[in-house]
């Protein structure tokens, strides 16, 4: 869910971008690159060996693997994509046209698209800009009567405040589809987003080749709700009512299926599947080294015009899928000039993201409402890079840059 912003002019008067000294050949640093060893190497082998290359073996595994991660007590179903896995819980969930969901314009336009994919809409709401997940006053007024789902975001892998939202969604009858996209192995109040005590009805996790552990593409949709997890499975791939593994190990099943409904063709392949289990070995080190990078910009970039990312509440965990800094009013450049400028030094950068209210198809659906921090974090939000497998010269490249673009 990348996205890089266009480079928009300022009208604000500001100093030169500034010069930064290089030796003859500086290090890049790419905003992101993949962690990828022999084990998933060794594992996508195995698996084309095996001769099962879309859902087979692989898949069931994986899907078991990740129920045991949260606990054991929730379904696991691994779909093609988070964005395949939002479709398919709001299915399951009862989302229809005329009904409307509630979604943070502070995310990526999946998290909307999928509530039109059904013909219902999505009513957005501003960001809390000391947590940049949902403004809970904010959920709480746009509820109406036609209000079905509440979407959160756990933005760069904070947690939204699951207790007070579960709270809110109860009181109104609703239920709670999570994006968790940025949010593995994130926790609230000591358990893992996507656990039954996470709070949420159905929750979605993505595995694009940036997030914190991948399968190149990839998605994984939990829930512990036996009726729900029985619809996805079967909406994942074509409403075949026969689970897409048994069709091809019970004879007579791969050819006496019935179809229950006009469903997608979302399911994960085996290929896929082999790299996730290894991935999902290595979350805790993947954590590990992004914890320590965001400590360290925490502490190298404390002194400058910067407002650094929130940390997690208490009782909480946060997966730092994204170090996101926002240029202060007395900063010398421009949010604009900022990534240009590091860009020229060979340091990428992305911004997440440009809210979804100021997007051409988005706009009419905000109906004319303002969204001030949405705005207020767009004017000045940047991505520094934060991937596993960092080198240390690479950290301190990307300090040593975002230091000397600001002039210190």
């Amino acid at each position: 869910m990348s996205y890089s912003a266009p480079i928009f002019r300022s009208n604000v008067a500001h100093k030169p971008i500034p010069q930064i000294p290089v030796g003859d050949a500086p290090l890049s640093v790419p905003f992101f690159r993949p962690s990828i060893g022999e084990g998933e190497v060794s594992a996508v082998v195995e698996s084309l060996r095996s001769g099962w290359l879309t859902t087979g073996p692989q898949t069931a595994r994986f899907e078991a693997d990740f129920r045991t991660l949260l606990g054991g007590d929730v379904y696991a179903i691994a779909v093609n994509s988070a964005t395949a896995a939002l479709h398919l819980g709001l299915e399951a969930l009862g989302v229809r046209a005329g009904d409307e969901v509630i979604v943070p314009t502070l995310t990526f336009t999946a998290t909307a698209e999928v509530v039109r994919y059904l013909g219902a809409t999505p009513i957005f709401v501003d960001m809390d800009p000391a947590t940049f997940c949902l403004d809970m006053d904010a959920v709480a007024e746009a509820i109406t009567e036609r209000t079905k789902v509440i979407m959160p975001v756990h933005f760069a892998g904070r947690a939204c405040d699951m207790t007070a939202l579960r709270a809110l969604a109860d009181a109104h009858g609703l239920r709670i589809l999570d994006d968790a996209a940025h949010a593995l192995p994130t926790r609230h109040q000591g358990h893992l987003i996507g656990s039954i005590e996470a709070g949420a009805d159905v929750t979605a996790f993505s595995f694009y080749a940036n997030k914190t552990m991948t399968t190149g593409e990839g998605g994984m949709l939990v829930t512990a709700d036996d009726e729900m997890a029985a619809r996805v499975r079967k909406m994942r791939l074509h409403g075949i009512d026969r689970d897409v593994f048994d069709r091809f190990t019970n004879i007579r099943a791969g050819w006496a299926y019935d179809v229950v409904e006009a469903g997608y063709k979302y399911n994960m392949t085996d290929l896929a599947a082999s790299i996730g289990r290894v991935q999902l070995k290595r979350i805790d080190d993947f954590h590990a080294a992004r914890k320590r990078i965001a400590a360290l910009y925490d502490t190298a970039l404390s002194d400058l015009p910067l407002v650094l990312p929130p940390h997690a509440a208490r009782g909480d965990e946060h997966s730092w899928h994204l170090y996101i800094v926002q240029l202060g009013e007395d900063a010398p450049v421009t949010r604009d000039q900022f990534i240009q400028c590091l860009q020229e030094s060979g340091v990428a950068t992305s911004v997440h993201y440009r809210p979804l209210h100021q997007m051409t198809y988005w706009r009419p659906m905000a109906r004319g409402r303002r969204f001030p921090a949405a705005d207020a974090y767009f004017r000045n939000c940047v991505s520094l890079p934060m991937f596993m497998g960092m080198s240390a010269a690479e950290q301190s490249r990307v300090i040593e840059v975002v230091r000397g673009a600001l002039g210190q």
